[in-house]
């Protein structure tokens, strides 16, 4: 289901609400790039920022602007249990075909703690869900052996978008999950890495600037031209991972969708926006690929 590219959406605000115009074109430019599917309220849709009502608002808009011509794979995940679960139930309602579930954050739960919240989402839902494992947001990971049992206890935990940054992680989940359990790059400039080691695509933060690049890179991995995607890695990794360095996600590719003017460069505290030699820089990046 999850093989391919996913974009983690920005959420392009107007007068400290969602801008649905903004939303709407965004979401036509991902489906005429031939996206796998679209992600609103992730991480880079600033869902932390976000309160429970401006979070389905998102999530309903992104169902419908999609209107079925692309997946749409629900941000719904919390740090509350319960908070999650109503969020995913939700997204189901709203019509979302899948749920994004981020490892809880800042309570810090151990392994048991995490495999229980999980399991407890997904009871609660029909949804497929990818689990979500970034420990540098979390500061805890979901471990291997958590991530098989729940893999192997729930039907509709189906996938993990891994964002942690290690190569050898994405070999030891392949030994440990199911054969059809899908694993995904949470890391635009990993993409080629993770798939050489058995990840099946990606979700990924740099699509909403160059979803045509991303789509094509994943092909080239999933079809074993893996010299082409070599090339592919090699010129445009300067952007990926200036887009990530810059400054914290989702800054920068906020930033740089609207300095191509296709929505306000607009930021929900404790967020701020991009430094004046940083919004230099990231100029100068841009232009050095053609996007400005």
């Amino acid at each position: 289901m999850f093989a391919g590219t996913f974009t983690a959406l920005i959420t392009p605000f107007r007068d400290g609400s969602l801008d649905h115009q903004a939303f709407q074109a965004l979401i036509e430019r991902q489906i005429a790039a031939g996206i796998s599917g679209i992600v609103p309220v992730g991480t880079t849709g600033e869902s932390p920022t976000l309160n429970s009502e401006e979070h389905l608002e998102v999530i309903q808009a992104a169902v419908n602007y999609a209107d079925k011509r692309t997946l749409v794979l629900a941000g719904s995940g919390a740090n509350s249990t319960a908070e999650a679960i109503h969020l995913t139930q939700a997204a189901q309602a709203a019509g979302a075909d899948a749920s994004l579930q981020v490892c809880p954050y800042y309570n810090k739960p151990n392994q048991e703690g995490i495999y229980q919240h999980y399991k407890t989402v997904a009871d609660n839902t029909d949804l497929p869900i990818m689990l979500y494992s970034v420990p540098g947001r979390s500061v805890v990971e979901i471990g291997v052996e958590t991530c098989a049992r729940l893999a192997n206890d729930c039907k509709n935990i189906i996938a993990n978008k891994e964002a942690g940054g290690s190569v050898d992680r994405i070999n030891q989940l392949i030994q440990a999950v199911p054969e059809d359990f899908q694993i995904l790059s949470g890391d635009d400039p990993l993409t080629l890495p993770f798939m050489s080691c058995g990840a099946v695509g990606l979700v990924s933060v740099a699509a909403n600037l160059i979803p045509e690049i991303l789509v094509s890179l994943v092909q080239r991995c999933q079809e074993g031209e893996y010299s082409e995607a070599l090339e592919l890695q090699k010129r445009y990794y300067p952007l990926l991972s200036g887009l990530m360095g810059l400054d914290t996600n989702p800054v920068p590719i906020k930033s740089a969708i609207a300095l191509q003017g296709h929505c306000l460069d607009d930021i929900r505290l404790p967020l701020v926006k991009l430094s004046d030699d940083k919004l230099e820089t990231l100029k100068n990046l841009l232009k050095n690929y053609a996007l400005l």
